[in-house]
């Protein structure tokens, strides 16, 4: 992998300034994902039997959510690199909601992993960090790499930056989508959108409604293909579905 995408992948920002006050050493042994029978059982319990149906009732309670093109998912046969606009604080949930069966992993900043709690609690839940170490950023590297190669679903943000009810699709990085085309697996574009509330919920609530609407799979040509093409077409069909 060229060192001008992994700089680009790596170079992820927040509107929202985290609350990082933990020291997370991320090294050559750091395990993404732990090995351990007994971890990954405990992992599993908490992610179906609790987070998803809690999440699932309190989503539908704040936000009404709702899922669009779910169907599309099903034409995923191989690991895929999953990607949507990063406007919420649960919108990682609402992807894990969306995907429903096949656990995802998700990539986010490595300051969420200092955050006292947070960092059990998403490391549970199949969240990954992304160093921002140069020499460790290799490691990272081949963890997605070999996750994706075992069939694993990766979700990233390659806006990079959350910036809540945001309704554009903003620049993208290319790290995702080298990630896609290294390991010649579909991309799958979601995106979340807003609409106004109804009924009594407009009532009782000021911000929008969440809709996520899942497209159709792209999938990668080879590793001829150029990351800037396929960024491109990923984003252009995003920007699509959020004009209307």
């Amino acid at each position: 992998m060229k060192e001008e995408i992994i700089v680009d992948l790596l170079e992820e920002e927040n509107a929202i300034e985290p609350w990082a006050t933990l020291d997370f050493p991320i090294d050559e042994n750091y395990e993404y994902q732990s090995s351990d029978p007994i971890f990954q059982f405990f992992s599993d319990f908490i992610y179906y039997g609790i987070a998803f149906p809690v999440l699932k009732i309190l989503t539908k309670m704040i936000y009404d959510f709702k899922i669009e093109g779910k169907e599309n998912l099903k034409k995923v046969k191989t690991g895929a690199v999953s990607v949507s606009n990063h406007v919420l604080v649960l919108d990682c949930a609402m992807v894990g909601l969306a995907w429903g069966g096949r656990k995802v992993v998700y990539t986010t900043q490595e300051e969420n992993f200092q955050i006292p709690f947070v960092r059990k609690l998403i490391r549970v839940l199949n969240a990954i960090p992304i160093p921002k170490g140069i020499g460790n950023r290799k490691f990272f590297i081949q963890a997605v790499n070999r996750m994706l190669k075992q069939n694993e679903i990766v979700h990233f943000y390659p806006e990079a930056v959350l910036h809540p009810y945001s309704k554009k699709i903003r620049d993208f990085k290319n790290g995702a989508f080298d990630f896609a085309i290294k390991n010649e697996v579909p991309v799958v574009p979601m995106v979340f959108q807003f609409r106004e509330p109804k009924g009594i919920r407009k009532i009782l609530k000021k911000k929008k409604d969440v809709t996520l609407c899942i497209l159709e799979p792209v999938f990668t040509n080879g590793k001829k293909e150029k990351v800037e093409d396929l960024k491109n077409e990923v984003r252009e069909k995003m920007q699509c579905v959020q004009n209307g």
